[in-house]
């Protein structure tokens, strides 16, 4: 080979790089507009998301793992509808990511029935010990161990689902979750790095330690993992269901006895000697005491669209609804998708909306929630003159909306320490052919939930206990009562537009889901977006020093860094207290969106976690 060959590769290299131009040497800037005929779309470096929509005729799914979007989206081949498939992905969810979600957390769904016509809310929660004293507790112990936890409720809601709005059986749905327990999967990379972060927790009890430290060892990424124990535990409430069935008993009647088997059956007395036995409070009364609730969802509309979430137990459906409430007073639109001006406005929404729900929303069972006033209209424009379109505000009081006679007092000294523990969650959304729609966001709480693996039930509790979803101040409604159900924030959003559907969307995130829902709501609705674009395009969040229960705390505004730095130094200037963050650092939203124009559906998967849409 001549020098002047050689050489050809680092002269063309050096040219690119100076804009020269090569004889012979056609400069990739000459042809940065065409597109091969068989190519997606525009070159990488100019796409605003880099996985397309998935488009769907009959059915679809899109969860926090692809195993769990194939469970679903088999059961829709299979004629399923959208509350079978729903309960299929649940179940492998379980099983592909411990660390968020498993059949003895808790967890609310929002439920689209074209049948009816009407959004539900089911609320999969549990309540905590009846018999816990909360002056015998320390922070630890309500986080993470043998004290911490709430009720299961999520098989609960399983079976609810089922019986309303299913046509399968538990054996049916429950089929993929079993093999894979009990045969094994791949572990996933992030679920082998959450064992190994929780591992010193899991060697406390040696049930713990032998379901995920096989071996005394932490699994490595993409090994096969069994749960034995779990899979048995799924066996017997199908065992319940069968034996029912040959009984000659309706499929409701089967589906009750496996809820039985379960919250007073075997599993619930090997729930309780569990615990007896390693100084727990829960007791076979607090099992058999459970129910899922049926509720109607909290409501807003906004430009037009009827919005959807979940009520009290849950924090975050107020947390969408009222800081839509008071955004619909900007013109957001002609300010520009995360511009300067756009984020200050809803960073301020969010701590005006937080300021109320922090105060008022806790279990309805045990306050008087003003749900009406603290959602209507009226209440948002008397909050809305808080916000300054110049200034950043300090985190501001409570109001006082109507249905209040009295305001609840400021939380005084804490019991415990402050600062809310970090949470573990997923979600997703389903659609079917019969045009029903599911979103649900099921949870551990924090990750691995109480960390304690019950006896021979492969089962973790959700910790609700944990401060965040509980309050560390007891003259607060949502401190940590025996019987309470504690706060989750999730939130799964259904919106409707003369009486047709128009998204469907869900997100983990713990204290931060009902501000990264909200602005991918926004995201589509105002900013016009695809459902891929939605979900991928940078966002941020707020966190509060110590938590958002106290008035005045210190609020951090923070970035994901594919946002400007030009954008967050005029926040900076605006007096927002500006971190920057990894590129995709918050959430994981799931979402099935309707296009208006054509009637065409599209499903998107955030890319932050291991998420994937498939349809049909």
């Amino acid at each position: 080979m001549n020098d002047r060959k050689r050489c050809q590769p680092f002269l063309t290299i050096a040219a690119l790089a100076l804009g020269l131009a090569i004889p012979g040497v056609l400069l990739a800037q000459n042809r940065q507009d065409q597109v091969h005929p068989d190519a997606a779309g525009p070159a990488a470096q100019s796409r605003a998301v880099h996985r397309p929509p998935v488009q769907f005729v009959h059915g679809a799914v899109t969860a926090g793992h692809p195993l769990a979007s194939m469970a679903g989206l088999r059961i829709l081949l299979e004629g399923g509808n959208a509350a079978d498939a729903a309960v299929a992905t649940l179940a492998t969810l379980h099983i592909m990511r411990p660390q968020s979600s498993g059949t003895g957390g808790n967890g609310f769904f929002t439920i689209y029935d074209k049948a009816t016509d009407r959004v539900y809310s089911l609320g999969a929660t549990g309540a905590t010990p009846m018999g816990i004293d909360p002056a015998t507790m320390t922070r630890e112990a309500l986080n993470h161990g043998i004290r911490a936890g709430v009720v299961p409720g999520l098989f609960g809601g399983w079976v609810a689902l089922l019986d309303r709005f299913g046509t399968k059986s538990l054996s049916e749905v429950l089929e993929a979750a079993i093999d894979y327990a009990e045969n094994g999967h791949p572990i996933e990379e992030s679920v082998a790095r959450s064992i190994a972060g929780a591992r010193e927790r899991f060697e406390e009890f040696p049930t713990s330690a032998a379901f995920f430290l096989p071996g005394g060892e932490v699994p490595v990424p993409g090994e096969m993992f069994r749960m034995t124990d779990l899979a048995n535990t799924f066996k017997k409430v199908v065992e319940a269901e069968e034996e029912a069935l040959r009984a000659d008993k309706s499929r409701s009647e089967a589906l009750q006895a496996a809820f039985d088997r379960f919250y007073k059956g075997d599993i619930a007395r090997e729930m309780a000697r569990f615990y007896q036995d390693n100084g727990g409070d829960f007791t076979l009364e607090d099992f058999a005491a459970y129910e899922p609730i049926w509720a109607e969802p909290v409501h807003t509309t906004f430009r037009g669209y009827d919005i959807y979430s979940s009520p009290s137990t849950s924090r975050g459906g107020f947390e969408v609804a009222m800081q839509l409430n008071l955004v619909e007073g900007f013109d957001l639109k002609a300010l520009g998708h995360n511009s300067p001006e756009a984020i200050h406005l809803l960073t301020e929404a969010i701590k005006v909306a937080k300021s109320d729900i922090y105060h008022y929303v806790a279990d309805p069972a045990y306050t008087d929630l003003p749900d009406a006033g603290l959602l209507s209209k009226e209440y948002a424009a008397e909050r809305r003159r808080l916000i300054s379109r110049q200034a950043a505000m300090n985190y501001p009081e409570a109001g006082r909306p109507a249905g209040v006679s009295a305001s609840l007092p400021t939380p005084g000294g804490p019991q415990f320490d402050e600062p809310a523990e970090v949470g573990g969650t997923t979600s997703f959304t389903v659609a079917d052919s019969f045009g029903n729609v599911i979103s649900a966001t099921p949870t551990h709480g924090g990750g691995f939930g109480t960390g304690v693996v019950v006896g021979n039930t492969g089962l973790l509790f959700n910790n609700g206990t944990r401060i965040g979803s509980t309050s560390p101040y007891p003259d607060d409604v949502n401190y940590v009562r025996g019987g309470q159900i504690p706060l989750l924030n999730n939130s799964p959003v259904i919106v409707m537009r003369d009486g047709e559907f128009v998204l469907g969307i869900g997100t983990p995130g713990g204290e931060t889901i009902g501000q990264t829902q909200f602005q991918t709501v926004l995201n589509v609705l105002e900013f016009g977006m695809s459902i891929q674009e939605a979900v991928a395009a940078p966002r941020f969040v707020l966190t509060a020093e110590p938590n958002f229960y106290l008035p005045g705390a210190d609020i951090v505004l923070n970035l994901e860094n594919r946002i400007s730095p030009e954008t967050a130094g005029a926040l900076s200037a605006m007096g927002h207290n500006v971190e920057l963050a990894a590129p995709y650092a918050f959430g994981s939203n799931q979402g099935i969106l309707r296009d208006a124009e054509t009637g065409t559906m599209s499903a998107g998967a955030d890319p932050r976690r291991a998420a994937y849409a498939v349809g049909w």
